[in-house]
Formats: structure tokens, sequence, C-alpha cells
């Protein structure tokens, strides 16, 4: 499994980088890798909402849909998705640092059939792409 875990401090409060975060159609404002997302339900984010995003892997276009699948309010969030060759699964957590909020993204990235074979390589490129969405990240929870 290919796994890629920081933590930034932002200076919003832990309910507040929570609400900015908790929709993953944000993905798409501080993600390079992410082309688009759009939420496929309305109202308040919930167990069960679900986000069709589009991710971007070299020449590749992945379309995934995420799906939240536990949720803490202002605490943890966890987005899901299954692909043909792997399965995604994103857990952001919050916590109350001084007068803002430690946000920790741990991603977790699993290939399936014969796509997990190749799990080692798959780890070097997940860790860049990560190192990526961390800087973008970063100045989303920092405005």
């Amino acid at each position: 499994m290919a796994r890629y875990t920081t933590t930034i401090r932002s200076s919003l409060s832990p309910a507040e980088a929570f609400a900015r975060l908790a929709d993953f159609s944000s993905a798409a404002s501080w993600d390079p890798g992410v082309e688009s997302a759009r939420r496929l339900d309305e109202g308040p984010v919930r167990v069960g909402s679900r986000v069709a995003l589009v991710a971007s892997f070299g020449r590749r276009r992945v379309p995934l849909t995420y799906e939240v699948v536990e949720l803490v309010e202002g605490e943890r969030v966890v987005h899901a998705a299954e692909a043909r060759l792997f399965r995604s699964r994103d857990t952001i957590t919050f916590a109350p640092h001084g007068d803002g909020a430690l946000v920790t993204y741990d991603a977790r990235l699993e290939g399936r059939g014969g796509f997990a074979l190749a799990e080692p390589l798959l780890a070097l490129a997940f860790r860049r792409i990560g190192d990526r969405a961390r800087a973008g990240l970063e100045r989303f929870v920092n405005p």
C-alpha cells in the first residue's frame, strides 16, 4: 500500500478547517493533481456524501467518485473511492493547536489485481503527488 501522511499548522480553528475540507470538492482548489471535483448531492456533508473527481496522473485522466465513509463533526472526515486498479482512502483529522489547528492528512492508495504488484513504484510516485498537494493544502488552510 502506498501512503502519504502530513500534518499542517492552520491559522483556522479546527471547526473552520473542517468546514473547508470536509466537502471534498474543495480538492480542486488546492490539489494540482485534481482537474475537477463537484458534489453529487446537496446539503451538509454527511456520511454518504459523494464527490465526482477527475485526477490526473501524467497524461491519464482518472474519474473517481469519492464518498464520505466516516465523519465526526469538526474532528475527522474519511473519503474513500474505488477504481478498477486501486482503492483510495483519505483521512483528514483536525485538532486544536494554539490559536489555530493541526490538520493531519493521511492518504492511502492500495493497488488491486495485477496493479498491486506495482505498489513499490506507486509509492514513489505517490510521494511526489502528495508533496505537491501538501503545498496547496497548506495555502488552503491558511487563507
